[in-house]
């Protein structure tokens, strides 16, 4: 199919689009700044114009591009931008449902999301993704961190636990994420150890291992001395009581071979990441790794950027490329790189 691609400017919407896309469609479009996630128009030109168009968006070094809306003859606009997406070796598309049907897009080849836990955030009430290659990925449950430093305790609590199957989905709520949040944090952050001896005290059936290739405290540098001090002590019981509950500290650097290993042994991986690269700051966050696909790990991500108009839709089964993956988990704290990161097997008997 034959279409074309602009870059999509709030200020200065193409008249072939103004023609063919409602009002309220074009107010959702320039109600956000997209910028960083290079907002996009695929069109399919026609006869005076375009027939079809709808407007893209993805985060930076991911393997996915997202529909916000597809307007005029939607079929034709999903079509090219499916076809967009193969060009640029992506692994999948997604569909905000904020004019789609679950009918057309099951018509287009989409599959239905879960909904989000705890409610859409501002985003669409549902959401639809389609695999390109055929994929086929476990879907956990999609939870946003309530805080700005509780990703460490979602991801162990409200994901890696319900793929486990050691916490009904009922369970997931604030409280829990505050409770786990507590028991694992280096005050805010959660460091590697403390988070997997705090996965361990919570479900002690499920084998936890982490790796941190570094024996100094880390998640410090942004810190005065007096501040790094105390948290420090911290850490060094952290490591105490990883050693009295059996959770072994692995000193080498975890792989991407090993990450994509303990998915295929259906385990989930907790993998400590920097936001540099995917959202423009250099934050470290937590993420789940539970999935895997031609050249990218499918990710969970706590936390999406409503100011930049993402959504849950964005930050649910998330594919990112092995090599943007290898290079956002390593980590750079007082000019020494690491790389952190919490293994969760399957729940070797029921837990209490």
């Amino acid at each position: 199919m034959r279409s074309v691609v602009v870059p999509f400017d709030p200020a200065e919407v193409p008249a072939p689009l103004r023609r063919i896309a409602p009002p309220d469609v074009l107010t959702r479009w320039c109600a956000a700044d997209r910028t960083p996630h290079a907002p996009r128009v695929v069109a399919v030109p026609g006869a005076g114009g375009w027939t079809a168009a709808a407007l893209v968006t993805g985060r930076p070094q991911t393997a996915y591009v997202k529909i916000v809306d597809a307007v005029g003859d939607v079929p034709s606009a999903v079509a090219a931008v499916v076809a967009y997406a193969r060009a640029q070796g992506l692994a999948q598309v997604k569909w905000e449902g904020w004019t789609v049907s679950a009918e057309d897009a099951a018509g287009a080849g989409f599959t239905p999301l879960r909904p989000p836990l705890t409610g859409s955030g501002g985003g669409p009430g549902a959401g639809y993704v389609r695999w390109l290659d055929g994929a086929e990925v476990p879907e956990p449950p999609y939870y946003r961190q309530s805080t700005d430093f509780t990703c460490g305790a979602v991801t162990a609590l409200l994901v890696a636990q319900a793929l486990a199957g050691a916490l009904p989905r009922t369970s997931f709520d604030r409280t829990a994420e505050l409770t786990l949040w507590r028991d694992a944090t280096n005050f805010p952050a959660c460091e590697p150890v403390g988070l997997g001896v705090a996965v361990r005290r919570a479900w002690p059936a499920s084998p936890v291992e982490v790796f941190l290739d570094t024996d100094r405290p880390v998640l410090l540098g942004h810190l005065p001395e007096p501040e790094r001090a105390w948290r420090a002590v911290l850490q060094r019981a952290s490591r105490t009581e990883a050693d009295r509950l059996g959770v072994p500290v692995e000193t080498r650097r975890l792989s991407l071979t090993g990450v994509r290993d303990a998915i295929r042994r259906r385990e989930r991986v907790l993998l400590l990441v920097s936001l540099a690269a995917m959202q423009g700051y250099d934050v470290p966050h937590w993420v789940l790794c539970h999935g895997a696909v031609p050249g990218a790990v499918v990710l969970e991500d706590p936390w999406f950027n409503a100011a930049a108009g993402e959504s849950w839709v964005d930050a649910h089964l998330l594919p990112v490329p092995d090599a943007s993956l290898e290079a956002m988990s390593l980590l750079t704290e007082d000019a020494a790189r690491f790389r952190g990161a919490v293994r969760v097997g399957r729940a070797e008997a029921a837990d209490t």
